[in-house]
Formats: C-alpha cells, sequence, structure tokens
C-alpha cells in the first residue's frame, strides 16, 4: 500500500526547506536522457536538439576569396614603400572566377567573396586604387601577403566539429549546416509532456463566468511555456474535481507522455486529489523549496513518465516551471545544461524583503544614458497578481539570506529572454 500522502509524518512530505540548488540536482538526477534520434530535413530543425556532432565535411571557406571589393595582386610586386602601376588583365566575381593566373607586373579586379586567381596572395581595396586612362591599376606600396584574403579552412577545416551535441538549433546553427551543404541532420526526438487543468471552478475561455467561476489562465501558460522551451505539448484540458477523473486523467497522460504536469493541488493539507491519485499510481516526493513565490513542488513518477506538479498560483507556477522544471524536461530532451542569463542591475526604488528564502520578483529592466542596467518592480509581488506578471521582463533574484535592498543597490536579475 503507498504512503498516505495526507500524513504529515508520510515519507511523501519533506517538511524542511529545501535550497532551491539542491532540489534542483535532485529533479535533474532523475531525469533520463533521451534515447531516440529522429532525422530531419534541415527546414524542420529549427529549435531541436542535436544529437549527434555536426562535422565539417570540406573546408570552409572551400577556396581562397576576396575579403573585399578591390584588386588582387602579388604581393612581392606592391612590397616596397613606392606605389606601382600594374596591367590589369581581367576580372573574378562570386561565381565566374577568373581562368587564367596572375603574372608578375599585373593585377585583377575582384570583388567580394570571389575566388582568388592563381598567383595572387593578397587583394588591395578599391579606395586605395585608381584606374589610369593607360589601362593600368596605380596601387600603393607596403601590401603584404594575405591582405583581405579569406584563405580556405580559415573558418573550418574539414573534419573539424562544427556544432557539439546537446545543441539547441537557432538560425546560426543552421546556418552552419547549410554551409556545409547538409540537407539533414540528427536531433533528439522531443519530449512529449501532457498537462491538464483541475477545477470546477474553471470556466473555458470564451465562455460567460458564472457565481464562483474564473477562467483557466494557467493551461494556456503551461502551453506556452513547453512550447517555448521546445518540447511538444499535449493538452488534456480541465479534469473535474473527481477522484476517478483525475485518475483517469492521470493514467491517459502517463501513457501518452514522457511527463506529466499539472498546476494546483501539491501544498500539504492540500485537498485536491492529484497528490494522493499520483501517489497511488507511482512515486511522489513533496518539496518544500526555500523559495518565492513556489515553495511547495510534488515531483514524481506515474508509471515511466516523470511527474511535476506545480503551485496553482500563475505567479508561483511560472517561476517554479523555470527554475525546476524547465532545466528537467531540457536534459530528457538531450539539451546541454545551461544556466540561466544574469545580468547585474541598479534597483531604481526599495523592495523589502525577509531573511530566509530565495526571492524571485517580476521586475522592469532598462539601460540607462551611460550604459548601466537599471531595475524597477513591475508592481505589486503577490503569486497571484497577474498585472506584474505580464508587465515584467525579468526576474529580480534576491539571496535567501538577504533583507530589504534600498534604492541603488547592485541585484542580480534574470531577463526572460535569457531562461529558455
Amino acid at each position: 500500500m503507498p504512503p498516505d500522502p495526507n500524513d504529515c509524518d508520510s515519507p511523501l512530505h519533506d517538511q524542511r526547506l529545501i535550497p532551491l540548488e539542491t532540489a534542483r540536482e535532485r529533479m535533474l538526477a532523475a531525469c533520463p536522457t533521451p534515447t531516440t534520434v529522429e532525422r530531419l530535413p534541415l527546414d524542420r530543425c529549427l529549435g531541436r536538439v542535436l544529437a549527434t556532432a555536426l562535422v565539417a565535411t570540406l573546408d570552409l571557406p572551400p577556396f581562397a576569396n576576396s575579403a573585399m571589393d578591390g584588386y588582387a595582386v602579388r604581393s612581392e610586386d606592391c612590397a616596397g614603400d613606392a606605389a606601382v602601376a600594374l596591367r590589369l588583365i581581367g576580372r573574378s566575381a562570386a561565381g565566374a572566377p577568373f581562368a587564367g593566373r596572375l603574372e608578375p607586373g599585373t593585377c585583377l579586379r575582384i570583388l567580394t567573396g570571389a575566388a582568388l586567381p592563381d598567383g595572387a596572395d593578397a587583394v588591395v581595396i578599391q579606395e586605395a586604387a585608381s584606374l589610369r586612362p593607360d589601362g593600368r591599376v596605380s596601387l600603393p606600396g607596403g601590401i603584404r601577403a594575405g591582405a583581405n584574403v579569406r584563405w580556405p579552412g580559415e573558418d573550418l577545416r574539414r573534419g573539424d566539429p562544427a556544432v557539439e551535441p546537446g545543441r539547441r538549433l537557432m538560425p546560426a546553427q543552421i546556418a552552419a549546416a547549410a554551409a556545409l551543404g547538409r540537407e539533414s541532420l540528427e536531433v533528439w526526438r522531443r519530449p512529449r509532456v501532457a498537462f491538464f487543468s483541475t477545477g470546477d471552478e474553471l470556466s473555458p475561455l470564451g465562455s460567460r463566468l458564472e457565481p464562483g467561476q474564473i477562467f483557466d489562465s494557467n493551461r494556456p501558460m503551461v502551453r506556452a511555456l513547453l512550447e517555448r522551451i521546445g518540447v511538444e505539448p499535449i493538452d488534456l484540458g480541465v479534469v473535474e474535481d473527481s477522484r476517478a477523473a483525475i485518475r483517469a486523467a492521470l493514467s491517459l497522460a502517463a501513457g501518452s507522455g514522457d511527463a506529466v504536469l499539472t498546476t494546483g493541488g501539491v501544498s500539504v493539507g492540500d485537498a485536491d486529489y492529484v497528490r494522493e491519485e499520483v501517489a497511488g499510481l507511482g512515486e511522489l516526493n513533496l518539496w518544500r523549496i526555500a523559495m518565492k513565490p513556489g515553495k511547495p513542488l510534488a515531483f514524481g513518477r506515474i508509471e515511466t513518465a516523470r511527474f511535476f506538479g506545480l503551485p496553482g498560483n500563475p505567479v508561483s507556477a511560472l517561476v517554479t516551471f523555470y527554475q525546476l522544471v524547465a532545466p528537467a524536461l531540457r536534459r530528457m530532451g538531450g539539451a546541454e545544461a545551461v544556466a540561466p542569463l544574469q545580468l547585474s542591475a541598479r534597483l531604481t526604488e526599495p523592495i523589502a524583503k525577509k531573511p530566509g528564502r530565495v526571492e524571485f520578483q517580476r521586475g522592469r529592466l532598462r539601460p540607462t544614458p551611460d550604459g548601466e542596467l537599471e531595475v524597477a518592480a513591475a508592481g505589486g509581488q503577490g503569486s497571484h497578481v497577474m498585472s506584474s506578471l505580464s508587465a515584467a521582463d525579468c526576474f529580480i533574484v534576491l539571496p535567501a539570506e538577504s533583507g530589504d535592498h534600498p534604492a541603488g543597490t547592485r541585484v542580480t536579475v534574470q531577463p526572460f529572454s535569457g531562461l529558455v
């Protein structure tokens, strides 16, 4: 018989405040890495995680070419201090190389990206040259070999790693693959995450609110969060508050997803059925994280699917997702571990805080005319306050041991754009 989740002495409950870093490490250790590889056309790889290293199969650039519009020369013809006049013998453009060889005393009109002709080893920029009426080109002296030339393999040599496995493929990595002629790449299958909302008070979007009802905001937010970090969401809708319905939904979710995610019903003493049914179907741990908002967290397993139970308040759910669930799901998707981007900014107004838990307050980050960053609270910081959440563009991260922060204090901020 599984432990009774309503028993506060049950091993399901950890009444201590667990440091955020400890909770994250435990979750990461309990989450598997992927095993299924997919080969996708390059135009479908954006946002996917590379499974096998992208290795250069040719030199980049593949041939010596000009970095500037100008004139290809033999550097020994222009090595002295005095200006020289060289005979112009042709033109090389991108995709239309010059077929001959550059002989002593000659030069070639060349455009950016065009192949350097045989015999040439430097390019003089066009601003430093002038075409004479007799068909010769006046060029300055002191030209060194390699000037304004991109040599073969200068960027990548055949066999060099171009993109390491575990990287989430963004436009720059797609461009690197295309430059190497790759039509497809091997990527990890995206984790499937089944999620649903519970509560008879939840009303569908677009409907008329009845007395005591609210719109379901958590489920659209969760879907957006899942899509943003590159996993496949499976939306199971709103589930009624009954033991049978929730058990059926959890079983369906575990059968269709690599992970199951719910919001609400994870606080100690909560009457929601989610905790009890997860414990009955698999394994469940209820943690109290030393963070604000987002102290209660449920983590466990249903069959082979990992279970994440977020707090019900939308702000708490979002903070907990970014700080704990997102790293776990990225691991399950094969992505390399990347710490969130953290910057230093100056507070423009005082912030109140009690020592004891690390706080993630919602803030608005702005550059100053002198190139510094400053940040202010985005509004009320209650875990139910949606207005400050939608107005914010960063978290103001206040250490657990710290207290009030006066205006002018330098604080750590996490831009929302750096959390994915």
